[in-house]
């Protein structure tokens, strides 16, 4: 993956094109991701890491058929967040909030909190 630095245009673009190759491309090689969210809650949560993991989950993500909005983010230089809303075609709503830390070759540490329609 190439590291660029991350806007909240280039997320929010990528992001509702389902894009995740551009999203790939935001991350320092040695990056890790956080979930919390009801299946892994925060004393046991997701962490995926690497370039290649993340690259896989990201993959996985905006490859399933469902609708991703940016619904508000701002970036600081060195942090960046953002709330992204899903829609599944059956309806079902996804809010996921996302704290992220950037250093000089892309996102090298990210947390998402998120929670479902039941």
């Amino acid at each position: 993956m190439s590291q660029k630095t991350p806007t909240i245009a280039s997320i929010r673009k990528a992001v509702e094109t389902r894009d995740a190759k551009s999203l790939k491309a935001l991350y320092a090689t040695d990056a890790v991701l956080t979930i919390i969210d009801t299946e892994n809650p925060p004393s046991r949560p997701r962490t995926i890491k690497g370039a290649k993991e993340i690259g896989e989950f990201l993959d996985d993500v905006y490859g399933r058929d469902m609708k991703h909005t940016i619904d508000f983010g701002f970036i600081d230089g060195k942090h960046l967040a953002f709330i992204e809303g899903c829609q599944y075609p059956d309806g079902t709503h996804v809010v996921a909030s996302t704290t992220a830390k950037i250093g000089p070759k892309g996102i090298v540490n990210q947390t998402i909190v998120q929670a479902w329609d039941s």
